[in-house]
């Protein structure tokens, strides 16, 4: 095939990924949006709540993304009836990480005391994390579906569930926050009670379809009787797996403790980098959406043991996530003070955070080149070596190297990069870092395929 139809067939594939997920970030708006028209104390409470879900929930989705390549090699090599019982032990997987997850959201208080939060403040937090709880079991099975679903190319029905489940979002957010029919106002844990009701509609409606639909009948997800946990199903899950939610969890914990150390600085300079932190987040949902297709489709090519296919999709999955990157970066750079003015008409945090998109117009090139370098590598089931480019990249020079430029504890800084700017520039620098050695030891690995080929 010639590049231009592994591009059109990664294009193909992406693009419902990228609609589900920004329907994800919409809920997060939504909660935003509507709490902070309830109080301030439960906007509070939500954010205090959300940041430790999200560290939770990422770390231990990450873990069941070993199942994307999995399911894409036994798809690509045409075994179907194996591809069932690696679901199965997917959803045991999903549930064992559910049990640790929620052990975690529902003694909050523990972590909750970190953050010396006031009685009232931490009261309502801890609500909506045990509420949540409910909702774990649901969301990580529901990404045992779209696992599926993703890997044997056909993510359109997640995509639809996804967008289905945000419309329902904003009127049980209105009912629970706010009260009526009967029911009191909960405010800001309101949000939690719609989100598990939804998490648990979007996992029925998903397996409902895979017991019923013809396509997906030869995968003999049901009808082939109980299948008990295997511990060498599961152990090969972790291995790839842990390394796998490890490297979210690092990229995750990167911009939060960026966050903690800005927030010396003040509110202004906080305020500045949350609005250019949610624009790089959007940003990011475009070159995921692609490295999601990538490595599905290296990996489908993988099972088929087509190595020079293989090898050219993900060439073309970089190219492709790339060239997009720059022209976002360079229309991102023109409209900058139009988005600043989207968020805030407050002139002292506009002039905070123009400067900072410096960084988002570049640093999209080097996050999109890592994103999808990092999943082609997963296809080929390599995760260790990547999260410890990722730990030592992210957390030493992009924290560290952040720290020493915008605190400037031993006065070597340039003024310019005083504040949230140093930040950004230590965090930029990482990212083009680790995507530097991510291609360069996808080429080793991509080479000793090869050598072995030879050998066999």
């Amino acid at each position: 095939m010639t590049s231009r139809i592994h591009t059109f067939r990664i294009a193909s594939l992406a693009w419902p990924i990228l609609i589900g997920q920004l329907a994800l970030i919409a809920n997060g708006v939504i909660d935003t949006a509507m709490v902070s028209r309830f109080s301030a104390m439960d906007l509070a409470a939500l954010a205090l709540g959300v940041s430790i879900y999200v560290s939770v929930f990422v770390g231990l989705s990450g873990v069941l993304q070993a199942l994307l390549p999995t399911i894409g090699q036994l798809y690509g090599a045409r075994r179907f009836g194996d591809i069932g019982r690696e679901v199965k032990q997917g959803l045991w997987l999903a549930f064992f990480l559910s049990c640790i997850g929620c052990l975690v959201l529902l003694f909050s208080p523990v972590f909750l005391s970190f953050a010396q939060a006031s009685p009232e403040l931490a009261e309502k937090a801890t609500l909506y994390l045990r509420i949540e709880a409910l909702a774990l079991p649901a969301t990580l099975g529901f990404r045992v579906y779209a696992a599926l679903n993703t890997a044997i190319s056909r993510p359109k029905m997640v995509m639809a569930i996804q967008i289905g489940a945000l419309l329902l979002k904003i009127p049980l957010n209105a009912w629970f926050i706010f009260g009526g029919f009967g029911l009191p106002a909960f405010g800001g844990p309101g949000c939690a009670i719609a989100t598990s009701l939804i998490a648990w509609l979007m996992l029925l409606t998903g397996w409902m379809l895979v017991r019923g639909a013809p396509i997906y009948r030869e995968l003999r997800v049901f009808g082939s009787g109980f299948v008990a946990p295997q511990w060498k199903a599961q152990r090969s899950l972790l291995k790839l797996g842990i390394p796998m939610g490890l490297s979210y969890f690092i990229e995750v914990t990167a911009f939060t403790l960026m966050a903690i150390f800005i927030a010396r600085l003040g509110a202004v300079a906080v305020a500045g980098h949350q609005i250019t932190a949610n624009v790089g987040t959007v940003l990011y949902m475009l070159p995921l959406s692609l490295a999601n297709a990538t490595g599905t489709l290296v990996a489908q090519a993988i099972g088929a043991r087509d190595w020079q296919t293989a090898k050219k999709i993900s060439r073309a999955g970089i190219r492709l996530s790339a060239i997009l990157s720059v022209l976002i970066g360079v229309a991102v750079w023109f409209a900058r003070e139009q988005i600043i003015r989207a968020y805030t008409p407050d002139e002292v945090i506009i002039a905070s955070a123009l400067p900072l998109f410096l960084f988002i117009a570049f640093y999209q090139l080097f996050d999109s080149l890592q994103v999808t370098t990092a999943f082609v590598l997963r296809a080929y089931k390599v995760a260790v070596i990547p999260t410890v480019i990722y730990a030592v990249a992210l957390w030493g020079i992009g924290l560290g190297g952040g720290y020493v430029l915008g605190l400037d504890p031993f006065g070597v800084s340039p003024a310019w990069l005083h504040g949230a700017a140093g930040f950004w520039l230590g965090n930029s620098a990482s990212l083009g870092l680790v995507a530097f050695f991510l291609i360069w030891y996808l080429r080793v690995v991509q080479r000793r395929v090869v050598q072995r080929r030879v050998v066999s």
